[in-house]
This record gives C-alpha cells, sequence and structure tokens, in this order.
C-alpha cells in the first residue's frame, strides 16, 4: 500500500502485556520510574483506540463513525470525540504517552 507523499506517520514504541488476564499498555523502557507513575493509563487507552478506529476508517474497513459505533457497542458521538485524539501533534502525542504530563490532563 503506497501513501501519498505528504502523509505524516506517527510511531509510539508501545507495549501491551497482559497483567492479570487483562491487556496493559506498558511505556518505552527508556523511561525512569518516576515518570511510569505519573502515566494516566486512561489516557493511553483513548490514543489507542483512537489510532485503532482511525486506521479502520481509512482503510476501508469501516465506512461510517455510525457503523463503527454500532460495531464497538458506543456511540456516534463518543466514537467522533475519541477520535479527535488521533489528530493531536507528535509532539503533544509524546508527552501524554511517555507521561510527561500531570495526571490531570483533560
Amino acid at each position: 500500500m503506497s501513501r501519498p507523499a505528504d502523509t505524516l506517520r506517527v510511531v509510539i514504541p508501545l507495549t501491551i502485556r497482559r497483567r492479570n488476564g487483562r491487556p496493559k499498555i506498558l511505556p518505552p523502557e527508556s523511561m525512569t520510574a518516576r515518570e511510569a507513575r505519573a502515566q494516566d493509563p486512561h489516557i493511553l487507552k483513548a490514543l489507542g483506540r483512537a489510532w485503532a478506529w482511525r486506521r479502520r476508517l481509512e482503510s476501508g474497513e469501516i465506512t461510517t463513525a455510525a457503523d463503527l459505533a454500532k460495531l464497538e457497542g458506543v456511540t456516534d458521538r463518543f466514537i467522533s470525540r475519541t477520535m479527535r485524539l488521533s489528530y493531536l501533534s507528535p509532539k503533544v502525542l509524546e508527552r501524554l504517552v511517555v507521561g510527561r504530563e500531570p495526571p490531570a490532563v483533560t
């Protein structure tokens, strides 16, 4: 699959491990322990969902947000609000994923 020349691809080095039978998104190995404590799992989950949904829409697997909402069992409003996270700038994404933002970030 070829991409247009003006496409920007953001790669976030995350690891998914199972803890207590549930998947957990882990930060890059280079993070210190203090930074790991500041990480908000809800933000990471929302970012992961947003990027997965965006990929499904862009690949043509799903045609509309309403179809995606029906498949995921959520409202189309929730889909559209969460999808906005997939369009954050790379600098903002890095700060959120690497845990340099306080847990109070909304």
